[in-house]
């Protein structure tokens, strides 16, 4: 890709500084451009492959001043028209934290009107297969494939660099039929995969394994953190790097300060990662109140949760009402909400609820700033932010904001 090539069709741009995908600069006549296989000083040739009102997206063809960062992606598939899910693999480490440090905290200015100069913390394990949950679609000849970036399209692919060495024998088997093979690691057990398929009588499911014969659907899988041993189900919720479960779990136990005798909630309580170890902490004479929408993930808690009779699991959405009836006043509130962060109305009915403290656990940034801008207008301060570099490669971010209510 480097070179001084000049192609009619492609177009010079410097690029400025680092934007969601990739990095910005501007065209020729001045229109924003937001390019994908850049880093911040460099220039580039790129070719348009967006066109709106207010901007462009472009892929970079060729690149004519490197940044000193710049490295060769690990992956054969991360590159122009490639695969869309990594956004970073020709950064080397230290300029993928800065590049995500830029953007959280643009993000924490902008949208939630904070100055914080956040750092991100590496996880402990490489990037190189460290995540555990790789959703992938099928192409017409049954191949596991991988979509290009903001496309329909498919790259077919061998493997993936970043997903656990477990799955390669999924690579080498017939999907033919399905249209959709989600392949999961959860702790040291048996690697498995979840099989999407259309039917006339509506989308089927299937687990499978990594050679697509049929296991039980029941089946569980065993991993310990900490202290505990967790069962979780192949529908269940579990985090997708293999380190996260405890770099979270010690984040949100400090962050939540809990002693016995107190009340806690935790919203998208899942299998009962954090609400578990709460429990313990809390003692007998106090109460953890975990909400979760999965009939599988609270299967699952309530197993997990056997003999802590002042853990109580509920199948509820989080919603306004499902805040008045768990949330009450002096109460520590854990949520870990997906990307899309709170539904409209949560943030507010938690305001009027007064918590004293909430503990939240993003993997959005966008998200997380909005929902940090409600509770701030309610009342709640930031006052301690950690983040985590658990989607390596890709411009993903975990976050734990600890919010105290001021009032």
């Amino acid at each position: 890709m480097n070179g001084e090539i000049n192609e009619p069709s492609l177009t010079p741009v410097r690029i400025e500084r680092p934007a969601s995908g990739g990095g910005v600069g501007r065209l020729p006549d001045g229109r924003v451009v937001f390019v994908r296989h850049v880093l911040p000083g460099e220039l580039v040739q790129v070719e348009i492959t967006e066109t709106t009102a207010k901007f462009s997206r472009a892929d970079a063809i060729v690149v004519i001043e490197s940044s000193p960062d710049r490295i060769a992606a690990p992956c054969v598939y991360a590159r122009p028209g490639g695969c869309g899910g990594c956004d970073l693999q020709h950064a080397n480490t230290g300029a993928q934290l800065q590049w995500k440090s830029t953007l959280v905290t643009e993000h924490l200015r902008r949208i939630a009107g904070v100055d914080w100069e956040v750092t991100i913390e590496s996880a402990l394990s490489p990037a190189h297969n460290s995540r555990t949950r790789l959703r992938c679609a099928v192409d017409e000849e049954g191949r596991l494939s991988l979509r290009a970036a903001r496309s329909h399209d498919l790259v077919t692919i061998d493997g993936c660099w970043i997903a656990d060495e477990r799955f390669e024998a999924a690579f080498s088997t017939s999907w033919t039929g399905a249209d959709e093979v989600e392949l999961r690691a959860i702790g040291d057990g048996q690697p498995f995969a979840i099989v999407r398929r259309s039917t006339q009588r509506g989308t089927m499911f299937e687990i499978c394994s990594l050679r697509g014969e049929p296991l039980e659907p029941s089946m569980q899988s065993r991993v310990a953190v900490r202290d505990h041993v967790y069962s979780v189900g192949p529908r269940s919720f579990w985090q997708s790097h293999r380190d996260a479960p405890e770099l979270l779990l010690s984040s949100v136990v400090d962050f939540a300060d809990v002693g016995a005798g107190d009340h806690v909630v935790d919203l998208f309580s899942g299998v009962g990662l954090f609400a578990i170890p709460l429990a313990q902490r809390v003692g007998s004479t106090g109460r953890v109140s975990a909400v979760e929408s999965s009939p599988y993930a609270v299967r699952d808690a309530r197993q997990n949760a056997d003999g802590l009779r002042h853990l109580k699991v509920r199948e509820w959405s989080v919603t306004p009402r499902s805040i008045n009836d768990a949330v009450g006043s002096g109460d520590v509130v854990v949520l870990d909400p997906p990307r899309a962060g709170l539904a409209k109305g949560v943030g507010e009915a938690l305001i009027r609820r007064a918590p004293r403290r909430v503990v939240y656990v993003s993997c959005d940034p966008a998200t997380f700033a909005r929902d940090v801008k409600i509770l701030r207008a309610g009342g709640f301060e930031l006052k301690q932010l950690r983040a985590f570099d658990l989607f390596p490669m890709t411009e993903h971010v975990e976050l734990i904001g600890l919010l105290d209510n001021a009032l």
